[in-house]
């Protein structure tokens, strides 16, 4: 739960789910499809901002992307993967809650497995275009350390960055951060029929990680998200209100399979 600057107060639960596969296509080329899922759900109290009354409510997510990989000379990688998404909050219009775009991307591969690389991201989110350039990164600064992105970059923003330390138990610890911008449809009967909803942020965290046995890990996160913001534009995404909210706690549990 965190305070709105202008009265009232907001809070929200999200549930992810992800679910792909990947692999070799031809010699240097590598190919794969994911799934994705996000349901969240909002409430707001006596929101002054936007007349005292909830903005939206439950939003839904759900889309594909496909990333493809090519190798090159000397190490060096290109990556592309576009992605569609439907984002939007209960009753409104699939129809309109279409965002697509792209990531593209090029690392190289140095002595030791570390990584190291540049990308952009491109999308039309909901009569908004945005592009953001964003580091990747995985380097170990020692036996123990590594700096690296906590998360992939796609719609909502850029991969972000985190310091990691790796225990003899097999635990991890990282300390990290990262933006987002969460753009969606509004319903057709809400208070703004047919506007759009936006959600930004800098989620900071500090992140446990306990590896099971190949390819299971459990994550578990605390942290805040600062600079926090909401916003509702219309139909046509011309900006109606809006308001700041302050210093919010999260909490999250990440749990993934690789097989």
């Amino acid at each position: 739960e965190a305070d709105l600057d202008r009265g009232g107060d907001v809070s929200s639960w999200r549930a992810i789910l992800r679910l792909g596969a990947t692999g070799a296509v031809a010699p240097g080329v590598t190919a794969g499809v994911s799934f994705n899922y996000d349901y969240s759900d909002y409430s707001f109290s006596n929101p002054a901002a936007f007349g005292g009354t909830a903005p939206w409510g439950v939003v839904q997510r759900y889309g594909v992307s496909v990333p493809l990989a090519f190798a090159l000379r000397d190490n060096w990688s290109i990556g592309v993967t576009p992605s569609f998404d439907w984002h939007r909050e209960n009753g409104a219009d699939s129809g309109e809650a279409l965002s697509w775009g792209a990531i593209l991307s090029a690392t190289k591969l140095y002595e030791g497995g570390n990584r190291l690389g540049l990308g952009v991201g491109v999308y039309d989110r909901i009569d908004d275009t945005s592009a953001f350039p964003f580091i990747i990164v995985n380097w170990r600064l020692g036996d123990r350390w590594r700096l690296i992105n906590p998360l992939p970059a796609g719609p909502a923003g850029g991969a972000g960055l985190e310091l990691d330390y790796l225990f003899d138990s097999g635990w991890s610890l990282g300390l990290g951060g990262t933006w987002r911008t969460y753009r969606f449809r509004l319903s057709e009967t809400g208070p703004v029929p047919n506007g759009i909803g936006e959600e930004r942020g800098v989620p900071v965290f500090l992140r446990a990680t306990r590896e099971f046995g190949r390819g299971m890990t459990l994550n578990l996160y605390a942290g805040v998200v600062l600079a926090g913001e909401l916003r509702v534009e219309d139909a046509s995404g011309n900006r109606l209100r809006s308001d700041d909210y302050g210093t919010a706690p999260l909490i999250s549990a990440v749990f993934s399979a690789r097989f």
